[in-house]
């Protein structure tokens, strides 16, 4: 699975919608059951998939699909 798959499959599994739908429009302001509960489930997901730990500030920004990817990127997760 390429680190692309891997990071839309979480996406995909924490908020339960197939991977078609995922875009960098994909945020906490478009989808309604983007909440603080759902957002840590991801960030938990995404550091148990790709083996990193966030730092807090990233933790709080990790609001978007396309923000995502540019966090995950800081800890050396090439896309």
């Amino acid at each position: 699975m390429s680190v692309l798959e891997n990071y839309n499959t979480v996406f995909s599994s924490v908020f339960n919608v197939d991977v078609s739908v995922l875009s960098d429009d994909f945020s906490s302001t478009s989808v309604d059951n983007w909440d603080s509960i759902t957002q840590l489930s991801l960030v938990t997901a995404m550091e148990d998939a790709f083996d990193i730990m966030l730092d807090p500030e990233d933790i709080l920004n990790f609001k978007s699909y396309a923000v995502g990817k540019e966090i995950v990127a800081k800890y050396g997760v090439t896309f």
